[in-house]
């Protein structure tokens, strides 16, 4: 608890006692009127001295109608009737729920803080051996930074010296310790746990990881989802006319039956039970738990106008590179054509790439780690198609059906499920290597469980070939594939898709790259996948996962459908319990006790009820 809440339940079990005994005192040994009102004002002022003050304060800057105001005027109504005790209780149990409210946000906020806290304070930046202390924002990108065991990497940077393991979970929401060393990136806001780091900035404080997402944090109370907007104007309206169906309750009543201490008595219960603070109260807190629950998954949430399109999303449309696939080639298969065995191709190849720089070459070469490759005498890059690599005698291509057509070779082309080397040693075709993305490990579990969750129809949209893409879409069992499209063509495709879907239906894009951007901000729902490296996703996403893991998307629409049925749950049960003991008073079978039930007791039901979207499960 907070100094402030401590002082809030001091205050609140001091005035309880108070009331015991007072009540008692007057229950017997018979008080006048005058001594026990008297008596009463001590606990009621202990209890509701801020709630008066409030109230006053609002009144003077023009904010009439609020929870203060009903309160203030519930209990002083009470007090000058002369049902004492009521008042009182009324004062020390609505205390009770402002105490279950500011801890419920307050268990909100620290799931928040805990991702605040990956900010570091200070950076050990080294000139020629020497140490210096800075603050991370005077870091510069190419300084040489020291971080010690237990300390937080200060910007984005590489291992230029040094072992260790990371702890990652505040970024990501994964548990498990990454092992990184020379030549790693590594991400601002990670802990590191085990050996000393020299690392190379590559980013400044601003454009690092840890400032991105403290920015994110930051500006997600900004986006209020519709329920939010809806409470707050129906709250603007409800109140005032609450108040004046209490004055004329209470007027007609006494005109009529010419017993006005009858009538006010049930108009004040009126202003009880018709405080509106149970839904004002825990609608917001709801959203705000989905968005503190989800930053401890790892997923960020820029406001809960998100959360709640999100959980009607059925739709779902993927890019797939980095989205549903690793991102990187790797060996799939090897083709001989001719005498070659499959060992010999293969080492052909990783010789003939030897030296090239290009990302499928280091496949071939990461493939080929245990046969003996020969580098070659001399190499020449065909810009686009392949490599020309001598051997002594040999003169062998290695490249794509293009050129090996150039150089007039006869072959038989490979079904195109992936990227294919095509290799020959001296004009005669001797075979292929074949390159294939893998889906990620998790992939087809999440889409899985997306569908379990409501999710009708899944899309792919890539600027991959078909084969390529249709060997993915089947192995992940993607309802619909659209393959070799433009940035542009994925704008239009997108469009297509939200016409096509119904009134209440929403679509959620999941992508990783610049090119994503567009169609993030086209999309209901857009979330950045790969959230580290790519700024445009960032900026143009609604969700962002912070690392690279599709296994989060069912726990977002989890957390998405969960707050948005608490959120229902605590109107509909708030307006029935508000609604029910309203008719009861109105004919005189309500007292002050159930007035307060049905408006404290039902406001702590709500925030209890919206907290367990703090729960771990």
């Amino acid at each position: 608890m907070t100094k402030k809440q401590k002082k809030l339940l001091r205050r609140i079990l001091i005035a309880a006692a108070l009331l015991l005994t007072v009540y008692l005192l007057d229950r017997f040994l018979p008080l006048p009127r005058w001594a026990a009102l008297l008596m009463y004002l001590a606990p009621y002022f202990t209890a509701g001295y801020d709630v008066l003050w409030k109230s006053a304060r609002n009144i003077s800057h023009g904010q009439v109608f609020d929870e203060c105001f009903l309160m203030a005027i519930a209990t002083i109504g009470a007090l000058i009737i002369g049902e004492y005790p009521e008042s009182v209780f009324v004062m020390v149990f609505y205390q009770t729920g402002e105490l279950f409210q500011s801890i419920a946000v307050g268990k909100s906020r620290r799931s928040i803080k805990d991702l605040m806290d990956i900010c570091p304070d200070t950076a050990v930046r080294l000139n020629d051996g020497e140490e210096e202390e800075i603050l991370p924002e005077e870091v510069e990108v190419g300084d040489l930074l020291l971080v010690r065991p237990g300390d937080k990497i200060p910007v984005d940077a590489t291992v230029e010296e040094g072992t260790s393991v990371l702890d990652t979970s505040a970024l990501t929401g994964e548990s498990l310790p990454r092992d990184v060393t020379v030549g790693d990136a590594v991400v601002s806001g990670c802990v590191n746990l085990s050996g000393v780091l020299k690392l190379r900035a590559t980013a400044e404080f601003g454009e690092s990881a840890v400032s991105k997402i403290l920015e994110l944090v930051e500006n997600s109370a900004a986006h209020k989802a519709k329920s939010e907007t809806f409470i707050t104007k129906f709250a603007r309206r409800y109140t005032p006319a609450v108040v004046i169906l209490a004055v004329l309750l209470a007027v007609v009543g006494s005109l009529v039956t010419k017993d006005p201490a009858t009538w006010v008595y049930r108009a004040l219960i009126l202003l009880v039970v018709s405080c509106p603070c149970a839904v004002v109260i825990s609608v917001p807190l709801a959203f705000f738990a989905g968005i503190g629950g989800a930053s401890a998954k790892g997923i960020l949430v820029k406001g809960g106008d998100h959360l709640e399109t999100a959980a009607a999303v059925k739709t779902a449309v993927f890019d797939k590179t980095g989205t549903l696939t690793e991102g990187r080639f790797t060996v799939s298969e090897v083709l001989p054509a001719g005498e070659l065995t499959e060992r010999q191709l293969l080492a052909l190849a990783a010789g003939a790439e030897y030296y090239s720089t290009h990302p499928l070459a280091a496949s071939v070469r990461a493939a080929a780690e245990d046969v003996r490759v020969t580098p070659p005498d001399e190499t020449k890059e065909l810009s686009g198609k392949g490599v020309l690599a001598v051997f002594g005698e040999r003169r062998v291509l290695a490249g794509s059906a293009i050129l090996l057509r150039e150089e007039n070779v006869e072959f038989d082309a490979v079904r195109d499920e992936g990227t294919v080397i095509y290799l020959a040693v001296d004009g005669v075709y001797a075979g292929a290597v074949k390159l294939t993305d893998q889906p990620k490990k998790r992939a087809a579990a999440a889409l899985a469980a997306a569908k379990k969750l409501g999710v009708k129809r899944t899309v792919m949209l890539t600027g991959d070939r078909r084969g390529a893409a249709e060997r993915i879409g089947r192995e992940l069992g993607i309802d619909e594939i659209l393959s070799s499209l433009l940035p542009q063509e994925k704008v239009s495709r997108m469009r297509e898709i939200l016409s096509a879907q119904g009134r209440r239906e929403k679509t959620l894009y999941i992508g990783d790259g610049i090119n994503d951007a567009p169609v993030l901000t086209l999309a209901d729902v857009g979330v950045a996948m790969g959230a580290l490296g790519s700024d445009a996703a960032i900026e143009a996403a609604d969700v962002v996962f912070t690392d690279d893991d599709i296994g989060k998307l069912p726990t977002f629409l989890s957390i998405a459908k969960k707050t948005a049925r608490i959120v229902r749950e605590n109107v509909a049960f708030a307006l029935f319990v508000k609604l029910l003991v309203l008719l009861l008073a109105a004919l005189g079978l309500a007292d002050m006790w159930l007035g307060v039930l049905a408006d404290v007791g039902v406001a702590v039901l709500c925030i209890l009820n919206s907290m367990r979207m703090l729960t771990k499960r």
